[in-house]
């Protein structure tokens, strides 16, 4: 959306095989069209591709992990 701020997420890398997803922000303009879950959905394609597990420490990312149990397979 045109002058929206960037949707956001933040990860802290304790190793080659596992990340900690501690921060999603999505601005009010994008909220409710699916930019969160698409952050989140980003890392879950980076993982599988690369071979490493999430620990989801933010609520939103969380949640979303809790709705979409395909994803059970990159989860630590």
């Amino acid at each position: 959306m045109d002058g929206a701020p960037p949707a956001k997420m933040t990860y802290s890398r304790l190793s080659a095989a596992m990340i900690i997803i501690d921060h999603t922000e999505v601005p009010d303009a994008l909220r409710g069209k699916g930019v969160g879950k698409a952050l989140v959905a980003r890392v879950v394609e980076d993982a599988r591709r690369d071979g490493f597990k999430i620990v989801p420490l933010c609520p939103f990312a969380k949640s979303v992990f809790q709705k979409t149990p395909e994803w059970a397979d990159v989860l630590r």
